[in-house]
């Protein structure tokens, strides 16, 4: 049967266009119960309903098969997930409703209905003839889907009645359907179908208490919250409902943006508008107004008589309702005169909330019998969340899983449901899957799916691959790679030519050759985006078949390549650049340190370690043009850890060391991506895959000038060339890692670099600020970079090396696809970063509490930012309110003055690592200040000098060290030089012979005098 469907559509010129849709019903639709004889079965289909389906529940102590609407699937997804649901009917039409709502829960009910032994069946009601309906006259989509599902219930009751003889009736097999939906629930149980909600069905369950704990909450838990401490009514600005906010965005009243609150101040947030370069700033709880980190928001700006600007306050948790006013006061006082005031406003309504599952841990209850408590996200950006649970006492000191299901106006807190639980805190394996977790890492294992789109073991380089490629196996082809690398996407070569030029050759992994569009390794690879390096392990984008093994470009052995290769001048001119397919065999894998000895040993001769040398050369020159034309060289602290073989803990850490070698490698990647880019962009130009980096606003580099002024530096930061110029100068020679601190905090002022289809952007805006160039591209890592491979088939295709096809000739697409790997290559440099911050707390746990030397990033009114540069460590060291030593912010210096001593960007200090054993804190080390740093044997002296003098009440030592008190200022000097004098003052030597300290002390004393 076929029925049409007629419409009208407004096109974007104004004009109307008629559309039909040919709509196809039929009567061999299979119920897929699996002892039916009415419908035509399917012999190939083993994902069948159970003849004898069984449940556990009281108020349904009867054979049954549930059946969902839509809310449930969205809501109670959680729920669902558990084993104990089976024999679950879903209707096509809450299928199609939930892929339009959520991917993402769509995508996990999809995953149940491919696993065999879960039973869940999707049943296409929308193309069976008796449980097709049509759409009222002025009957809203909502209403007309819930009358569906009422059809099809009532339809499989009549169906199941027509082949079950059994005249026992509670062995007859019924439809229950499961809705939270009170008018679908009354308008079904006067149809005669048996409904519950969720909560209903799922708090009958025998054996399943922990069950109940899962359930979407509805949104009155929470409002024992809406009550502070001193009885007041909290309560938020209502939202406006979205046909108000989508006439306001269209009238230019409200702005949509993505909501991204801070992470040192939970009161403030940025909003970044859409197709604008806008941030919109938001200060205090009443103006973020429920919304949570990335969601989709609508701001109304606020007059420039109510805009603030941050807030120098540093708040690592949420406090108490009592502290929040006296926070918000401070920040209007704060904002009092303030002439640094930023474009305010205020979030007026929600337009797409983006909540995930979060993990963190549980704050239990101070009520003994309570059972509802608050959760500590481990991302600080998540406000706490309400949860009620029975399991209180069995969660503490565990990671958990919550998931929000709504936060009511007149509740503090969003309101959840516990999820699952993840493993004790501190634990290894616990504390690597919650990184992962919270940064969105896929990391199960490959599907059979994906492993059978694999060549198949053995495989060789065949004949056609010979004819067809430029065999360049009888060259000095070598790679360099860090310590462990195996998946080598890269190597090198040179050689000298006829005319006095040289070749020189960059050799990337083919890794296309593998991976065909379509395919379910492709679809994986895309989705991953990106492999993910830990600490201590790999998670690859690709199976390790690929990865590590045939598209490795290890050495002595036959590898497919990808190469891009230049005829240059020994002054590293380019004469020519040419791309091709080949065939490669490395004759040798360096790590970085071993090709560096080769290039530095003169007695090496031989043909590798000449080529390394030419490349080197090469390189500096590369370098030197790219830095003159006004490339940045930024810094970051980066540390390299020790693992134990066994038992996989970090038993040391160290500062990375750069060689030559790194940079010889950077700049010929470099120089090959740029090649391409403008290969393919000149073949393609609305469909080419780059990759830009904006330069940063104005506004991001004050942090940055000030702290230079600070020191005595003006930098010019009006062009990427005259910030280098200016980085280069800003030297101070007693303090060499000055220099370094000034670029990791120019790194702090970038902008995201990001990937794009070149249709979607003018080319002004191709450019890459970090490098200097005004077209740039990902080519050189395929095996862990999904763009690259995306690069390589442009690449292919321009040279007629692979047939086009349609996906590559469609921006929307390729703009969509760069957005995902956006967040993917993103969500993967989070998690690395998290993964060293897990082992530097593992080292620690292990070891005993140090003290170590620290130098100030930022300078906060309540706290001390400080970097340790040793473990490449940075955190906060907060100034306790209830400490008796008075607290001094100087804002425009900026400084901060603790009693005597005063603090300013990148003065040394003492810091003292800390590891918590709290059971309710998200991160396992907190920093405390020990001291402000001078000179490290300055300070041995006059701390051994005062324990001495404290510990042995002796009066030769009071004459001769000029008294006491001369030797307690060692503490708030300023300068070595003031501690150098009042050292000098004292006559140390015979004090240090009278106490017998060790002879080296002396020897030690007399260099710093004769200094």
């Amino acid at each position: 049967m076929l029925k049409s469907k007629v419409f009208v559509k407004k096109t974007r010129k104004g004009g109307v266009m008629k559309i039909v849709r040919e709509h196809y019903l039929r009567d061999d639709v299979w119920c897929r119960v699996s002892h039916c004889e009415h419908c035509d079965q399917s012999a190939d289909d083993e994902n069948l309903l159970d003849t004898a389906p069984f449940s556990p529940s009281k108020i349904c102590n009867y054979p049954h098969y549930l059946l969902l609407d839509t809310n449930v699937v969205l809501h109670q997804i959680d729920v669902l997930e558990d084993p104990v649901f089976r024999n679950v009917i879903i209707l096509q039409t809450v299928l199609q409703e939930v892929q339009h709502l959520n991917s993402s829960i769509y995508k996990r009910i999809r995953d149940m209905i491919s696993n065999k032994d879960r039973k869940f069946i999707v049943f296409s009601n929308e193309h069976h003839r008796e449980t097709y309906i049509e759409r009222g006259k002025d009957e809203p989509s909502n209403d007309r889907n819930d009358r569906a599902i009422r059809t099809a219930a009532s339809w499989y009751n009549k169906h199941l009645k027509n082949f079950q003889v059994s005249n026992d009736d509670e062995k007859r097999i019924r439809i229950v359907l499961l809705t939270d939906d009170k008018e679908n629930r009354e308008k079904a149980q006067k149809a005669g179908i048996i409904s519950f909600t969720a909560h209903e069905y799922v708090e009958s369950l025998e054996g399943c208490e922990g069950l109940v704990d899962r359930l979407a909450h509805s949104s009155d838990l929470g409002q024992d919250q809406m009550d502070d401490k001193k009885g007041r009514k909290f309560v938020y600005p209502e939202h406006l409902p979205l046909t108000k906010i989508l006439s306001g965005i269209k009238s230019g009243k409200y702005l949509q943006g993505v909501f991204h609150r801070s992470r040192e101040n939970y009161t403030e947030a940025y909003v970044f508008v859409h197709d604008g370069d806008k941030q919109v700033f938001i200060q205090s709880l009443m103006r973020l107004n429920r919304a949570v980190n990335e969601d989709i928001v609508a701001v109304q700006i606020l007059p420039k008589s109510q805009w603030t600007c941050p807030s120098s306050v540093v708040t690592l948790t949420v406090a108490d309702d009592d502290d929040e006013e006296e926070d918000e006061n401070e920040e209007t006082e704060l904002n009092e005169g303030n002439t640094n005031k930023v474009l305010s406003g205020k979030v007026v309504g929600i337009i797409k909330r983006n909540w995930r599952p979060y993990c963190g841990v549980l704050s239990k209850s101070a009520r003994p019998q309570g059972t509802r408590h608050l959760f500590i996200a481990a991302e600080k950006r998540i406000p706490r969340i309400a949860i009620e649970t029975r399991q209180a006492s069995a969660l503490e000191g565990q990671r958990i899983v919550v998931s929000i299901d709504s936060w009511p106006q007149t509740s503090k807190y969003p309101v959840g449901h516990f999820v699952r639980k993840l493993g004790a805190i501190g634990d290894k394996q616990t504390e690597n899957e919650l990184l992962l977790l919270e940064r969105d890492v896929p990391h199960l294992p490959f599907s059979a799916a994906v492993l059978k789109d694999l060549p198949v073991m053995p495989w060789s380089i065949t004949d056609e691959d010979v004819k067809s490629r430029l065999d360049l196996r009888h060259i000095a082809v070598c790679s360099i790679d860090p310590p462990g690398c195996t998946d080598i996407d890269d190597a090198l070569h040179w050689r000298m030519l006829e005319n006095g030029n040289f070749e020189v050759g960059v050799h990337i992994a083919d890794v296309t050759h593998f991976i065909k569009p379509g395919t379910s390794l492709d679809d994986e690879a895309w989705n991953r985006g990106t492999t993910v390096y830990l600490t201590d392990k790999r998670i690859d984008m690709v199976p390790g078949l690929l990865s590590s093994d045939l598209c490795s470009l290890r050495s002595n052995v036959d590898r497919l390549a990808f190469s891009c290769i230049w005829q240059m001048t020994p002054q590293a001119e380019i004469v020519s650049t040419t791309f091709t397919k080949s065939i490669i065999c490395s004759r040798v894998s360096f790590m970085y340190a071993e090709a560096q000895m080769r290039i530095d040993d003169p007695s090496q001769t031989d043909e590798i370690t000449v080529s390394l040398r030419h490349l080197n050369q090469l390189a500096k020159i590369l370098k030197a043009k790219r830095i003159e034309q006004g490339a940045l060289t930024l810094a970051s602290p980066e540390v390299r850890f020790h693992i134990d073989s066994e038992t996989h803990d970090p038993v040391d850490l160290q500062t990375k060391e750069l060689q030559e070698t790194n940079s010889l490698v950077e700049e010929f990647m470099l120089l090959a991506n740029i090649s391409v880019a403008k290969k393919i962009f000149q073949h393609f130009p609305e469909f080419a895959v780059l990759r830009r980096h904006p330069s940063p606003p104005p506004a991001n580099y004050d942090v940055l000038v000030k702290a230079a002024r600070s020191k005595g530096f003006d930098l010019e930061v009006d062009s990427a060339k005259s910030l280098a110029v200016s980085l280069e100068s800003a030297q101070i020679p007693d303090e060499p890692y000055f220099n370094t601190l000034l670029r990791i905090l120019a790194t702090r002022c970038m902008m995201q670099a990001v990937y794009f289809c070149s249709g979607t952007i003018k080319e002004e805006d191709f450019l890459h600020y970090g490098l200097a160039t005004p077209i740039y591209t990902h080519f050189t890592s395929p095996i862990r970079r999904y763009s690259d491979i995306m690069v390589h088939r442009l690449l292919a295709v321009a040279i007629g090396a692979l047939d086009s096809y349609p996906d590559l000739l469609n921006k929307n697409k390729t703009q969509k696809l760069c957005n995902h790997l956006n967040m993917r290559h993103k969500m993967a440099q989070y998690a690395s970063r998290d993964s060293i911050d897990l082992h530097c707390q593992l080292f620690f746990q292990n070891k005993a509490i140090e003290e170590e030397e620290a130098f100030v990033l930022f300078v906060r009114k309540n706290a001390l930012q400080v970097l340790i540069p040793k473990y490449g460590l940075e955190g906060t060291v907060l100034m306790s309110k209830d400490s008796p030593t008075e607290v001094v912010f100087n804002e425009e210096e900026p400084s901060l003055k603790v009693g005597d001593v005063t603090y300013r960007l990148f003065d040394r200090v003492l810091v003292k690592i800390n590891v918590n054993t709290s059971s309710t804190e998200n991160k396992f080390l907190s920093f405390s200040l020990m001291s402000k740093k001078t000179d490290h044997v300055f300070i041995i002296f006059a701390t051994m000098i005062r324990w001495r003098g404290v510990s042995n009440d002796n009066s030769s030592y009071t004459k001769k060290s000029a008294t006491g008190s001369k030797l307690k200022e060692f503490g708030n000097t300023d300068t070595a030089a003031t501690l150098h004098e009042n050292l000098l003052s004292i006559s140390l030597v015979p004090t240090l012979q009278h106490f017998k300290l060790p002879v080296h002390f002396s020897a030690l004393y007399k260099i710093i005098i004769s200094r």
